[in-house]
């Protein structure tokens, strides 16, 4: 055998391997892409095709090092694309309105509500994914896709780091929407679960209307719908 046939079998040997490893890792790269196409696709999916949602959620505030500093539950409404009402039952009832002109926040036991213009209190926040349209998604970026068991993991980030959060994560079943997780600038994490939850059926337009009862505080001034000039 002449001399130079083992450090020509070396050479072969590791291009072999560089080809190897080169074509492990587009596949690597060329799965995650997939992944990822699917979840932009389930967020453009839950944004367009789905008009009205409506269930029961469990909600979770966890700090920085992972205990549990409240539990809540109750009620969630959605009207696409401007209308929702989110309505805490468990420990304490408060209510949250949104008309489609102003947010309403009612809580019951302080007797108080609390008015703010809707377009400017949801703009840049996780709540503009359950009441905005489709065009919601101009104020985020896809930030990846990932898959644990059965839920796929959509990370969505804000355009303006000023929004107090810097990302929401929504979790997929079956493609339905069935966790939220919003990570705030004060290293707190809300977790949300969904449950019962019922698509485009009809919802009573009395859900989201609000009337402030008397005897209450209100704090804040209401916007006025615009009206079209004849």
């Amino acid at each position: 055998m002449p001399k130079e046939w083992p450090l020509l079998n070396r050479v072969t040997s590791l291009r072999v391997l560089g080809v190897v490893v080169l074509a492990s890792f587009c596949g690597v790269a060329n799965a995650q892409a997939r992944i990822d196409e699917l979840g932009e696709k389930l967020v453009n999916d839950f944004l367009t095709n789905v008009i009205t949602l409506d269930g029961r959620f469990e909600q979770s505030l966890i700090d920085a090092e992972g205990a549990i500093l409240e539990r809540t539950s109750g009620t969630l409404e959605i009207e696409r694309p401007t209308r929702f009402r989110w309505s805490y039952s468990d420990p304490y009832e408060q209510w949250l309105v949104a008309d489609g002109v102003n947010i309403w926040s009612y809580d019951l036991d302080l007797e108080q509500v609390t008015v703010k213009p809707q377009a400017k209190a949801l703009a840049n926040t996780p709540a503009l994914l359950l009441g905005g349209s489709e065009n919601a998604l101009e104020q985020f970026d896809f930030g990846g896709t990932t898959i644990e068991e059965i839920t796929t993991w959509v990370r969505l980030e804000p355009k303006d780091k000023d929004s107090g959060f810097n990302r929401v994560e929504l979790g997929f079943i079956d493609e339905q929407l069935h966790r939220m997780v919003f990570f705030d600038n004060l290293e707190q994490t809300t977790l949300v679960a969904l449950h019962d939850v019922t698509i485009n059926e009809p919802i009573d337009a009395e859900r989201f209307e609000f009337v402030v009862p008397e005897g209450v505080d209100l704090v804040g001034t209401p916007a006025v719908a615009e009206t079209a000039d004849p």
